[in-house]
């Protein structure tokens, strides 16, 4: 079976945010910081070259794939931060619609600017990010 490329890593989050060149995205990447370690009591850590994870599951599907990933993460890329969520259950369509200004992706939701959202309603789809993981799969 193929290794997963991303994992978590030593390198320091702080750092990584400084690089970030758009000073409003380093200003949301603070916030975020703060949220989503106050949401999962997980201290970031690196995973990969450039999210920013918060507590780990393991996962492993019907495929036989499984790997290790965060319960929550984001990365501040260049077009928009990318918020690793989970969001594409039915019990998370009205909170989406509260959510405010945002694209979907596969994986995640993309957000040009935390002001763009709702962050009451963003608490409330990582809570039930959490909520989901800590029952279909094991934290670590």
């Amino acid at each position: 079976m193929a290794k997963n490329k991303t994992a978590y890593t030593s390198e320091d989050v702080t750092a990584f945010i400084e690089a970030v060149e758009n000073e409003q995205q380093r200003k949301d990447s603070y916030r975020l910081l703060a949220l989503m370690q106050e949401t999962t009591g997980e201290a970031p850590q690196m995973f990969g070259p450039s999210i920013i994870g918060f507590g780990r599951y393991h996962y492993k599907y019907d495929s036989g794939h499984e790997g290790e990933a965060p319960l929550l993460g984001f990365s501040p890329r260049k077009a928009a931060i990318s918020l690793y969520v989970n969001a594409d259950h039915p019990e998370q369509e009205a909170l989406l619609e509260e959510l405010g200004k945002f694209k979907m992706g596969k994986a995640c939701i993309y957000v040009k600017r935390l002001s763009d959202i709702h962050e009451a309603t963003l608490k409330q789809l990582m809570q039930t990010t959490i909520d989901f993981i800590s029952n279909k799969y094991t934290r670590i």
